[in-house]
């Protein structure tokens, strides 16, 4: 991979990589945009089959937690980070504070949260050595994990895409696929139950999907069968690039919305796909931005109940997002990107005024306006 090219080509700010190993340690720090404020985003560990895959899928998932921000109207950035390894077999305390180390000596730029393959334990060893880390547990004043927010996000968000297929928002007898039996696709599942849904759920690990499946009073399906299903809504709640030239023929839905980040493997060429097909797709960023909402409320003293308001926003974020589209005769892709380089640009503007004022940055005690 031409790494400089693969940074450049969406715009990155910083990318950073770090390695420890006595420790077991490699790790990879994206940040997106910092224009509306410090880079967030959680931290990914996975087995990665080679380091340019690494690259790759951080370089997505950090301009992605950027439009999460944005849309979500949060004074965030977008970062993200992968540690190469094996979540069930690498873990130790002494890897995730030597990471901690390094996510301190980027002084701010970037805070770190759980993430697929990390835990609040995880954080909390993070958070031995640097302040720049969210989703650790109530007992230590943080929001703990963020999945249950998180899915009510896409619950409210499923709802308001129902609104816009269906012309109401009622989901009581809709058929809904969960593909990712986690703990997000498991908490959507107990929502969409509670209001009536009939719910199918599958997973890579066969024995987690039927103990969810279980424990919702829902369906077990096969992998390899869930986009074959005829159902009203599919929920992609696992990793990305799902939807794909391989799954989409075989969708038989009318509303895609989700979990998974970079649902669409080719986000122009996919989406066409699905519009040619009549599915409404909820861009994964706007639906799935409860997480994020949830450990934003971290850093200004937490509080559920504001959280969960805050998630509820989701629904109305997708009524202007489809709106934009039909509107503007676009994708709901398009739609959503253009909401979020809308308000970028517009806050970039307003920070980019000389206050008359100055402070000294931090370790390098260098005199500089204060921008931001």
């Amino acid at each position: 991979m031409k790494v400089f090219e693969e940074i450049e080509r969406k715009d990155h700010e910083q990318v950073v990589f770090f390695s420890d190993k006595k420790v077991g340690l490699r790790a990879i720090i994206a940040i997106h945009n910092t224009s509306l404020g410090p880079a967030l985003g959680g931290t990914r560990m996975w087995t990665y089959a080679s380091d340019d895959e690494a690259l790759h899928d951080v370089l997505r998932l950090s301009r992605g937690m950027t439009y999460k921000a944005a849309v979500a109207g949060l004074n965030l950035g977008g970062g993200k980070a992968v540690i190469i390894g094996d979540s069930h077999k690498d873990k130790t305390e002494a890897l995730f504070r030597t990471y901690g180390r390094f996510i301190d000596g980027l002084g701010g730029r970037y805070i770190t949260a759980e993430d697929v393959g990390t835990t609040e334990r995880d954080m909390e060893w993070v958070r031995m050595e640097t302040k720049y880390v969210t989703g650790t547990s109530r007992a230590l004043g943080g929001s703990g994990d963020p999945s249950p927010v998180t899915a009510y996000g896409i619950y409210v968000g499923i709802k308001a895409c129902a609104h816009e297929a269906f012309g109401n928002d009622s989901l009581r007898g809709k058929k809904v696929a969960i593909q990712g039996a986690g703990k997000v696709g498991t908490f959507l599942g107990g929502h969409l139950v509670k209001e009536g849904a009939k719910v199918y759920i599958t997973d890579i690990y066969e024995d987690k999907a039927k103990s969810a499946a279980k424990k919702l009073k829902a369906t077990y399906v096969k992998p390899n069968k869930l986009h074959e299903l005829p159902v009203d809504i599919h929920a992609p709640c696992a990793l990305g690039g799902s939807l794909n030239d391989e799954t989409i023929p075989k969708l038989r839905c009318k509303i895609i919305a989700g979990g998974a980040n970079n649902q669409l493997l080719d986000e122009k060429k996919h989406i066409a796909q699905l519009v040619e097909r009549g599915i409404l797709w909820a861009p994964d960023f706007a639906i799935n931005a409860g997480g994020l909402i949830n450990v934003a409320n971290e850093l200004e003293g937490y509080r559920e109940e504001r959280a969960l308001k805050r998630a509820e926003g989701i629904y109305d974020t997708l009524k202007q997002i489809f709106a934009i589209s039909k509107h503007e005769k676009i994708t709901t892709a398009q739609a959503a990107n253009r909401l979020a380089e809308d308000r970028i640009a517009k806050i970039s503007r307003i920070k980019q005024l000389y206050t008359g004022r100055s402070e000294f940055r931090g370790r390098l005690g260098e005199l500089s306006p204060k921008s931001r």
